[in-house]
């Protein structure tokens, strides 16, 4: 049988091996090999701060280790923001409007979605963007030369005509940033906290989330880690959970395989479970989106610095409240208009907005959530 092949990481920042060596007591008597237990034994103790940097020649944030000292002028935390929801309301401004562009695009002069139709479908869909226009076509009535079989793939064109035009959209100026959110991240910086903002698990794609960041101005978003999909892969967290850099040995792959067993057995549980309920689950396929936002979250935490109980998250949706919650992350939630209802139980703390009585650095950095 061949022999597992397992590929080095990228190398590590100086300011790793300055961590393992500083981790290390000098002493004249230790032998050469009690010396390689003390090297393995204090590697093994870092935790997974230190982001791998990239090969491109985009710009890396500088990463601190457990050992370094950081000051007493720099507050111990760090804030990292989601996109939509957050640092615009995508769901009030800019998502009613894409589809209307994306009716017409398609022909479809009968839909036309004001502000109350809008509300009420957000409303009795819970934000499923596939169940609102299930429930529209359902009530109006669908185009008359579609097919019944092919409704699924209507809905997806539409969806996708959709995404186009919010692109577009997001870009322009008739999508606003949240009042009080570019002073809010003023005062942050301003205190020497930093500032991760996470583009990778919105709705609406990465490429709206950096068109609503750029909205910011480039001189607050020279200060700021922007962390997206190809910054989580080449984070030191991503490299080891997606596999990007490690070849997994024939112990890891047998690791894999029995969480595979073991997670197919609870789908296979949970559907009978829910035959009997007369409801529809699926584990995986909920499992996968949290790991995705897990993983970014970890990897945020390591761009800016800091441990993930060190990180609070400023958050918009559900997802990552929940997901903030695995981890140990503690999160505040900034409502919009789609989670204007929703409650959020293992949030800090629930606010409207940024600034005045919602939320301010002096409340971040005195733990006062409310």
């Amino acid at each position: 049988m061949a022999a597992a092949r397992c590929l080095p990481l990228r190398a590590s920042p100086p300011e790793v091996a300055k961590a393992f060596s500083s981790s290390i007591p000098a002493s004249s008597s230790s032998s050469s090999s009690s010396s390689s237990t003390t090297t393995t034994t204090a590697a093994a103790s870092l935790p997974l701060r230190a982001a791998v940097p990239p090969s491109s020649g985009r710009r890396i944030p500088p990463l601190r280790c457990a050992s370094s000292s950081q000051g007493s002028a720099s507050p111990d935390i760090a804030v990292l923001l989601e996109v939509e929801g957050v640092l615009a309301d995508v769901y009030r401004f800019g998502n009613r409007q894409a589809f209307n562009v994306a009716f017409q695009n398609l022909g479809l002069d009968c839909a036309n979605w004001t502000e109350p139709i809008y509300a009420d479908l957000v409303r009795k869909a819970s934000g499923d963007e596939e169940r609102m226009l299930l429930l529209f076509f359902n009530r109006i009535g669908w185009p008359t030369s579609l097919p019944t079989n092919e409704k699924e793939s209507f809905m997806k064109s539409v969806l996708r005509e959709k995404l186009k035009a919010l692109e577009v959209f997001s870009a322009s100026d008739s999508l606003p940033l949240r009042p009080g959110v570019e002073q809010f991240i003023d005062d942050v910086l301003n205190e020497g906290v930093p500032v991760a903002i996470l583009t990778t698990y919105g709705r609406n794609g990465e490429k709206t989330s950096r068109s609503i960041i750029e909205k910011l101005g480039q001189e607050r978003t020279s200060k700021i880690h922007i962390v997206g999909k190809e910054e989580v892969e080449r984070s030191l967290y991503g490299q080891l959970v997606l596999g990007e850099g490690v070849a997994s040995s024939l112990d890891e792959q047998l690791v894999k395989e029995a969480q595979k067993a073991a997670s197919a057995e609870k789908q296979r549980i949970a559907e009978e479970v829910a035959s009997i309920l007369k409801l529809s689950v699926d584990i995986n396929a909920a499992s996968k989106s949290s790991e995705k936002i897990i993983v970014t979250l970890r990897a945020g935490s390591e761009y800016v610095g800091r441990d993930v109980q060190n990180c609070v998250l400023v958050a918009g949706s559900q997802s990552g409240v929940l997901a903030a919650e695995r981890i140990g992350m503690p999160c505040i939630v900034v409502r919009s208009s789609l989670t204007a209802r929703a409650e959020f139980h293992s949030a800090k703390a629930v606010m409207d907005g940024f600034g005045g009585t919602d939320l301010t650095i002096s409340k971040l950095l005195s733990k006062k959530w409310s």
